[in-house]
Protein backbone atom coordinates (compact mmCIF):
# COMPACT_ATOMS: atom_id res chain seq x y z
CA UNK A 1 0.00 0.00 0.00
CA UNK A 2 1.13 3.52 -0.99
CA UNK A 3 1.90 6.02 2.23
CA UNK A 4 -0.65 8.96 2.38
CA UNK A 5 2.27 11.82 2.29
CA UNK A 6 0.50 15.14 3.39
CA UNK A 7 3.86 17.79 1.58
CA UNK A 8 2.59 21.39 4.01
CA UNK A 9 3.98 24.21 2.93
CA UNK A 10 3.61 28.58 3.04
CA UNK A 11 2.21 29.82 6.08
CA UNK A 12 2.56 33.02 8.21
CA UNK A 13 6.01 34.00 7.53
CA UNK A 14 8.01 36.18 5.28
CA UNK A 15 9.93 33.00 3.68
CA UNK A 16 6.44 32.50 2.18
CA UNK A 17 7.50 32.04 -1.08
CA UNK A 18 10.40 30.48 -0.57
CA UNK A 19 8.86 27.29 1.40
CA UNK A 20 5.93 27.28 -2.16
CA UNK A 21 9.32 26.66 -4.31
CA UNK A 22 11.25 24.24 -2.19
CA UNK A 23 8.00 22.42 -1.74
CA UNK A 24 7.32 21.91 -5.34
CA UNK A 25 10.65 20.85 -5.61
CA UNK A 26 10.33 18.32 -3.16
CA UNK A 27 6.74 16.87 -4.89
CA UNK A 28 8.50 16.78 -8.29
CA UNK A 29 11.19 14.20 -6.85
CA UNK A 30 9.46 11.97 -4.80
CA UNK A 31 8.67 8.85 -5.71
CA UNK A 32 4.92 8.64 -6.84
CA UNK A 33 5.19 4.57 -6.86
CA UNK A 34 5.28 4.66 -2.90
CA UNK A 35 3.22 8.05 -1.88
CA UNK A 36 0.21 9.18 -2.41
CA UNK A 37 1.13 12.81 -2.17
CA UNK A 38 -1.18 15.70 -0.58
CA UNK A 39 -0.16 19.14 -1.18
CA UNK A 40 -1.38 21.67 1.63
CA UNK A 41 -0.93 24.67 0.97
CA UNK A 42 -1.01 27.20 4.01
CA UNK A 43 -1.79 30.92 2.97
CA UNK A 44 -0.45 33.72 4.74
CA UNK A 45 -2.94 34.06 7.07
CA UNK A 46 -3.10 30.67 8.38
CA UNK A 47 -5.82 28.82 6.00
CA UNK A 48 -5.38 25.30 4.69
CA UNK A 49 -6.11 24.53 1.21
CA UNK A 50 -5.22 21.13 -0.91
CA UNK A 51 -6.12 20.53 -4.52
CA UNK A 52 -4.03 18.87 -7.25
CA UNK A 53 -3.61 22.72 -8.87
CA UNK A 54 -1.06 23.58 -6.10
CA UNK A 55 1.80 21.49 -7.65
CA UNK A 56 1.93 24.02 -10.36
CA UNK A 57 3.86 26.67 -10.37
CA UNK A 58 2.25 28.75 -12.83
CA UNK A 59 -1.20 28.52 -10.50
CA UNK A 60 0.96 30.85 -7.71
CA UNK A 61 1.22 34.02 -10.18
CA UNK A 62 -2.52 34.20 -9.40
CA UNK A 63 -3.22 32.39 -5.58
CA UNK A 64 -6.60 33.83 -5.52
CA UNK A 65 -7.61 32.41 -8.64
CA UNK A 66 -5.98 29.07 -7.90
CA UNK A 67 -7.36 28.95 -3.98
CA UNK A 68 -11.25 29.27 -5.87
CA UNK A 69 -10.33 25.75 -7.41
CA UNK A 70 -9.08 24.19 -4.35
CA UNK A 71 -10.52 22.82 -1.15
CA UNK A 72 -10.13 24.32 1.98
CA UNK A 73 -9.11 22.03 4.72
CA UNK A 74 -8.43 20.99 8.47
CA UNK A 75 -6.92 18.31 10.62
CA UNK A 76 -8.94 16.11 12.52
CA UNK A 77 -8.02 13.59 14.92
CA UNK A 78 -10.82 10.52 14.42
CA UNK A 79 -9.77 7.95 16.71
CA UNK A 80 -6.81 6.41 16.21
CA UNK A 81 -5.44 8.18 12.92
CA UNK A 82 -4.96 12.02 11.84
CA UNK A 83 -7.69 12.81 8.89
CA UNK A 84 -7.83 15.51 6.15
CA UNK A 85 -11.09 16.68 5.89
CA UNK A 86 -12.98 19.48 4.15
CA UNK A 87 -14.34 22.54 5.58
CA UNK A 88 -17.43 22.07 3.66
CA UNK A 89 -17.56 18.19 3.25
CA UNK A 90 -19.03 15.46 4.35
CA UNK A 91 -16.59 12.84 6.43
CA UNK A 92 -16.93 10.38 3.42
CA UNK A 93 -14.43 12.67 1.74
CA UNK A 94 -11.80 12.56 5.01
CA UNK A 95 -8.38 11.64 3.81
CA UNK A 96 -5.81 9.14 6.35
CA UNK A 97 -2.91 10.77 6.43
CA UNK A 98 -0.03 8.38 7.93
CA UNK A 99 2.80 11.51 7.61
CA UNK A 100 3.29 14.90 6.95
CA UNK A 101 6.52 16.20 5.46
CA UNK A 102 6.73 19.87 6.82
CA UNK A 103 8.04 22.27 3.84
CA UNK A 104 8.13 25.33 5.78
CA UNK A 105 10.73 28.48 6.62
CA UNK A 106 10.57 30.82 8.99
CA UNK A 107 8.80 32.10 12.14
CA UNK A 108 5.29 30.52 12.67
CA UNK A 109 6.08 27.28 10.89
CA UNK A 110 9.83 26.37 11.28
CA UNK A 111 10.03 27.33 14.63
CA UNK A 112 8.53 24.63 16.49
CA UNK A 113 4.80 26.09 16.50
CA UNK A 114 3.61 24.05 12.88
CA UNK A 115 5.22 21.14 14.46
CA UNK A 116 3.70 21.06 18.16
CA UNK A 117 0.55 20.96 15.94
CA UNK A 118 1.19 18.54 14.33
CA UNK A 119 2.57 16.78 17.57
CA UNK A 120 -1.16 17.45 19.34
CA UNK A 121 -2.74 15.23 16.43
CA UNK A 122 -0.64 12.40 16.89
CA UNK A 123 0.63 12.84 13.41
CA UNK A 124 4.13 11.47 12.24
CA UNK A 125 6.13 13.99 10.73
CA UNK A 126 9.08 14.82 9.18
CA UNK A 127 11.96 16.95 10.48
CA UNK A 128 13.37 18.51 13.79
CA UNK A 129 10.84 17.99 16.82
CA UNK A 130 9.40 20.83 19.07
CA UNK A 131 12.41 21.50 20.80
CA UNK A 132 15.12 21.54 18.30
CA UNK A 133 12.62 23.61 15.61
CA UNK A 134 12.29 26.08 18.11
CA UNK A 135 16.33 26.10 19.10
CA UNK A 136 17.75 25.85 15.79
CA UNK A 137 15.03 29.08 14.99
CA UNK A 138 16.01 31.19 17.96
CA UNK A 139 20.07 32.71 16.94
CA UNK A 140 20.57 33.28 20.53
CA UNK A 141 19.47 30.23 22.26
CA UNK A 142 21.25 27.91 19.21
CA UNK A 143 24.43 30.20 20.52
CA UNK A 144 23.76 29.67 24.02
CA UNK A 145 23.23 26.05 23.98
CA UNK A 146 25.87 25.26 21.12
CA UNK A 147 28.20 27.39 23.68
CA UNK A 148 27.33 25.21 26.75
CA UNK A 149 28.19 22.17 24.32
CA UNK A 150 31.81 23.43 24.09
CA UNK A 151 31.03 24.27 20.20
CA UNK A 152 32.86 27.57 18.79
CA UNK A 153 30.07 30.23 18.21
CA UNK A 154 30.85 34.37 18.03
CA UNK A 155 29.62 36.31 21.12
CA UNK A 156 26.70 38.38 20.45
CA UNK A 157 24.61 41.15 22.06
CA UNK A 158 20.76 40.66 22.32
CA UNK A 159 18.15 43.34 22.69
CA UNK A 160 14.37 43.37 23.14
CA UNK A 161 12.26 45.79 20.95
CA UNK A 162 9.90 46.05 24.07
CA UNK A 163 12.12 46.88 26.87
CA UNK A 164 15.02 48.80 25.29
CA UNK A 165 15.62 52.00 23.71
CA UNK A 166 17.95 52.33 20.44
CA UNK A 167 20.42 54.60 22.21
CA UNK A 168 20.33 52.16 24.84
CA UNK A 169 21.43 49.21 22.24
CA UNK A 170 24.54 51.49 20.16
CA UNK A 171 25.57 52.34 23.81
CA UNK A 172 25.93 48.80 24.25
CA UNK A 173 27.82 47.50 21.07
CA UNK A 174 30.18 50.51 21.40
CA UNK A 175 31.43 49.10 25.15
CA UNK A 176 31.73 45.48 23.94
CA UNK A 177 32.01 44.91 20.26
CA UNK A 178 33.90 46.87 17.57
CA UNK A 179 33.19 48.31 14.68
CA UNK A 180 31.90 46.54 12.14
CA UNK A 181 29.12 44.53 13.20
CA UNK A 182 26.62 42.38 12.05
CA UNK A 183 22.83 43.21 12.74
CA UNK A 184 20.06 40.24 12.57
CA UNK A 185 16.78 39.32 13.72
CA UNK A 186 16.74 36.85 16.10
CA UNK A 187 14.36 34.18 14.88
CA UNK A 188 14.24 34.69 10.67
CA UNK A 189 16.21 32.58 7.93
CA UNK A 190 16.98 33.45 4.18
CA UNK A 191 19.16 36.26 5.21
CA UNK A 192 15.85 38.59 5.97
CA UNK A 193 16.65 41.98 7.63
CA UNK A 194 20.32 41.00 8.14
CA UNK A 195 22.28 43.59 7.77
CA UNK A 196 26.53 45.19 8.68
CA UNK A 197 27.12 48.18 10.32
CA UNK A 198 30.55 50.54 10.26
CA UNK A 199 29.49 53.20 12.57
CA UNK A 200 26.92 54.48 14.72
CA UNK A 201 24.65 55.85 12.23
CA UNK A 202 24.48 52.83 10.43
CA UNK A 203 24.23 50.58 13.52
CA UNK A 204 21.10 52.44 14.11
CA UNK A 205 19.73 51.99 10.57
CA UNK A 206 20.54 48.51 10.67
CA UNK A 207 18.76 48.01 14.25
CA UNK A 208 15.49 50.04 12.91
CA UNK A 209 15.59 47.30 9.96
CA UNK A 210 16.12 44.05 12.11
CA UNK A 211 13.26 45.39 14.39
CA UNK A 212 10.89 45.69 11.77
CA UNK A 213 10.74 42.13 11.31
CA UNK A 214 11.39 41.07 14.77
CA UNK A 215 11.29 41.79 18.76
CA UNK A 216 14.83 40.69 19.28
CA UNK A 217 17.81 41.44 17.75
CA UNK A 218 21.67 40.19 17.99
CA UNK A 219 24.47 42.29 17.29
CA UNK A 220 27.83 39.92 17.16
CA UNK A 221 31.44 41.20 15.40
CA UNK A 222 31.76 41.23 11.57
CA UNK A 223 34.22 38.71 10.29
CA UNK A 224 35.83 41.04 8.14
CA UNK A 225 38.26 38.71 6.18
CA UNK A 226 34.82 35.68 6.05
CA UNK A 227 34.47 32.71 4.55
CA UNK A 228 30.84 30.65 4.68
CA UNK A 229 31.30 27.17 4.24
CA UNK A 230 27.79 25.20 4.37
CA UNK A 231 27.48 21.50 5.27
CA UNK A 232 24.37 19.20 5.32
CA UNK A 233 23.43 16.56 7.87
CA UNK A 234 20.89 13.81 7.82
CA UNK A 235 19.64 11.64 10.28
CA UNK A 236 19.18 11.81 13.93
CA UNK A 237 20.45 11.60 17.42
CA UNK A 238 21.28 7.86 16.56
CA UNK A 239 22.77 8.11 13.61
CA UNK A 240 23.77 11.27 11.59
CA UNK A 241 25.85 11.92 8.23
CA UNK A 242 27.45 14.36 6.75
CA UNK A 243 27.11 15.92 3.23
CA UNK A 244 29.45 17.56 1.11
CA UNK A 245 30.78 20.80 1.95
CA UNK A 246 29.55 24.29 -0.34
CA UNK A 247 30.49 27.78 -0.28
CA UNK A 248 28.28 30.16 -1.69
CA UNK A 249 29.39 33.26 -3.72
CA UNK A 250 27.55 36.55 -2.51
CA UNK A 251 27.27 39.68 -4.76
CA UNK A 252 28.11 42.07 -1.44
CA UNK A 253 29.26 41.22 1.77
CA UNK A 254 26.37 39.45 3.22
CA UNK A 255 24.92 36.71 1.45
CA UNK A 256 21.53 38.41 0.83
CA UNK A 257 17.97 36.79 0.06
CA UNK A 258 18.75 38.34 -3.31
CA UNK A 259 21.88 36.67 -3.56
CA UNK A 260 20.02 33.31 -2.24
CA UNK A 261 16.75 33.37 -4.47
CA UNK A 262 16.31 35.90 -7.14
CA UNK A 263 19.82 35.50 -8.98
CA UNK A 264 18.46 34.03 -11.89
CA UNK A 265 16.76 31.29 -9.97
CA UNK A 266 14.42 29.34 -12.71
CA UNK A 267 15.66 25.87 -13.33
CA UNK A 268 14.61 24.47 -17.16
CA UNK A 269 12.24 22.25 -17.33
CA UNK A 270 8.92 22.07 -15.87
CA UNK A 271 8.54 18.64 -14.70
CA UNK A 272 11.89 18.76 -12.57
CA UNK A 273 12.36 14.86 -11.83
CA UNK A 274 15.27 12.54 -11.56
CA UNK A 275 17.06 14.63 -14.15
CA UNK A 276 16.52 18.45 -13.07
CA UNK A 277 16.01 18.06 -9.20
CA UNK A 278 16.14 21.72 -9.04
CA UNK A 279 12.16 21.80 -10.27
CA UNK A 280 10.00 24.29 -11.21
CA UNK A 281 11.81 27.24 -9.46
CA UNK A 282 16.18 26.75 -8.12
CA UNK A 283 15.42 28.03 -5.18
CA UNK A 284 18.36 27.65 -3.11
CA UNK A 285 19.72 24.88 -5.90
CA UNK A 286 20.07 28.45 -7.73
CA UNK A 287 22.79 30.21 -5.78
CA UNK A 288 26.27 30.19 -7.17
CA UNK A 289 28.31 28.19 -5.06
CA UNK A 290 31.40 26.43 -5.36
CA UNK A 291 30.60 22.50 -4.89
CA UNK A 292 32.61 20.60 -3.04
CA UNK A 293 34.67 23.98 -1.19
CA UNK A 294 37.82 24.12 -1.64
CA UNK A 295 39.03 23.14 1.19
CA UNK A 296 42.11 21.53 2.94
CA UNK A 297 41.15 17.42 3.85
CA UNK A 298 41.49 18.75 7.38
CA UNK A 299 39.52 21.66 7.72
CA UNK A 300 36.77 19.58 5.62
CA UNK A 301 36.90 16.38 7.59
CA UNK A 302 36.58 19.09 11.14
CA UNK A 303 33.56 21.05 9.61
CA UNK A 304 31.47 17.73 8.46
CA UNK A 305 32.38 16.11 11.81
CA UNK A 306 31.14 19.20 13.94
CA UNK A 307 28.03 19.61 11.82
CA UNK A 308 27.08 15.83 12.52
CA UNK A 309 28.07 16.38 16.44
CA UNK A 310 26.17 19.65 16.56
CA UNK A 311 23.56 18.25 14.76
CA UNK A 312 22.75 15.58 17.75
CA UNK A 313 24.01 17.60 20.38
CA UNK A 314 20.62 20.04 19.64
CA UNK A 315 18.51 16.69 19.06
CA UNK A 316 17.85 17.37 15.52
CA UNK A 317 16.00 14.80 13.23
CA UNK A 318 15.78 15.22 8.89
CA UNK A 319 17.74 17.15 7.24
CA UNK A 320 19.49 20.75 8.64
CA UNK A 321 22.02 22.10 7.30
CA UNK A 322 24.85 24.23 9.48
CA UNK A 323 26.33 27.67 8.05
CA UNK A 324 29.79 27.89 9.18
CA UNK A 325 32.08 30.96 9.14
CA UNK A 326 35.82 30.65 8.77
CA UNK A 327 38.48 33.53 9.93
CA UNK A 328 40.88 33.98 7.63
CA UNK A 329 42.82 36.26 9.46
CA UNK A 330 43.50 34.02 12.15
CA UNK A 331 42.00 30.60 10.67
CA UNK A 332 39.03 30.01 13.41
CA UNK A 333 35.78 27.94 12.50
CA UNK A 334 32.78 29.39 14.23
CA UNK A 335 28.83 28.10 13.56
CA UNK A 336 27.21 30.61 12.35
CA UNK A 337 23.44 29.51 11.96
CA UNK A 338 21.23 26.21 11.62
CA UNK A 339 18.59 25.56 9.40
CA UNK A 340 16.08 23.02 10.74
CA UNK A 341 14.39 22.88 7.06
CA UNK A 342 16.99 24.59 4.56
CA UNK A 343 15.63 25.90 1.66
CA UNK A 344 15.81 23.26 -1.39
CA UNK A 345 16.41 20.71 1.72
CA UNK A 346 19.57 20.92 0.85
CA UNK A 347 19.40 18.01 -2.04
CA UNK A 348 22.41 19.57 -3.91
CA UNK A 349 24.70 18.91 -1.29
CA UNK A 350 24.33 15.06 -1.38
CA UNK A 351 24.42 14.08 -4.62
CA UNK A 352 28.04 14.39 -5.00
CA UNK A 353 28.61 12.06 -2.72
CA UNK A 354 25.86 9.67 -5.00
CA UNK A 355 22.48 10.53 -2.80
CA UNK A 356 19.97 11.42 -5.49
CA UNK A 357 17.42 13.89 -4.53
CA UNK A 358 14.54 10.85 -4.27
CA UNK A 359 16.78 8.47 -2.07
CA UNK A 360 16.87 11.70 0.29
CA UNK A 361 13.19 11.89 0.47
CA UNK A 362 12.88 8.53 0.99
CA UNK A 363 15.41 8.63 3.93
CA UNK A 364 13.74 11.75 5.54
CA UNK A 365 9.89 9.87 5.23
CA UNK A 366 11.83 6.53 7.14
CA UNK A 367 13.55 8.90 9.73
CA UNK A 368 9.51 10.42 10.83
CA UNK A 369 8.67 6.85 10.48
CA UNK A 370 10.99 5.50 13.24
CA UNK A 371 10.69 8.10 15.31
CA UNK A 372 6.87 7.45 15.09
CA UNK A 373 7.68 3.86 16.17
CA UNK A 374 10.03 4.90 18.81
CA UNK A 375 7.17 7.26 20.49
CA UNK A 376 5.06 4.55 21.18
CA UNK A 377 6.88 3.00 23.87
CA UNK A 378 6.78 6.22 25.66
CA UNK A 379 3.56 6.70 28.22
CA UNK A 380 2.12 10.13 27.44
CA UNK A 381 -1.19 9.45 29.36
CA UNK A 382 -2.95 6.92 32.32
CA UNK A 383 -5.70 4.44 31.32
CA UNK A 384 -7.23 6.82 34.72
CA UNK A 385 -9.86 9.09 35.05
CA UNK A 386 -9.77 11.32 38.56
CA UNK A 387 -13.00 13.20 37.35
CA UNK A 388 -15.04 10.10 37.58
CA UNK A 389 -13.80 9.29 41.35
CA UNK A 390 -15.51 12.50 42.64
CA UNK A 391 -12.52 14.74 42.74
CA UNK A 392 -13.35 18.33 44.05
CA UNK A 393 -13.42 21.36 41.59
CA UNK A 394 -13.46 25.13 41.84
CA UNK A 395 -11.28 27.47 44.04
CA UNK A 396 -11.34 25.46 47.62
CA UNK A 397 -11.01 22.04 45.34
CA UNK A 398 -8.34 23.22 44.21
CA UNK A 399 -6.30 23.58 47.75
CA UNK A 400 -7.65 19.99 48.89
CA UNK A 401 -10.78 19.07 50.34
CA UNK A 402 -11.02 18.24 53.95
CA UNK A 403 -11.84 14.73 55.02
Amino acid sequence: MKINLCVLFGGRSVEHEISVISALQAMENLNEAKYNIIPVYITKEGEMYTGATLRSAEEYKNIPAMLKVSKKVLFVREGKDTVLRELSGKKKNDIIVDVAFPIVHGTNVEDGALQGYLRTLGLPFVGCDVLASAVGMDKYVMKTVLKEGGFPVLECLRFNKRNTKLDYCIEAVEKKIPYPVIVKPVNLGSSVGISKADNREALETSLKDAFSYADVVLVERAVTQLREINCSVVGDTTRADASECEEPFMADEILSYKDKYMSGGVSKGAKGGAKNPGGSKGGMASLKRKVPADLTPEMRERIRTMAVEAFQHLGCNGVSRIDFMIDNANGELYINEFNTIPGSLAFYLWKPLGVEYRELLDRLIALALKRAREDEDITYSFDTNILAMGAPTGAKGAKGAKA
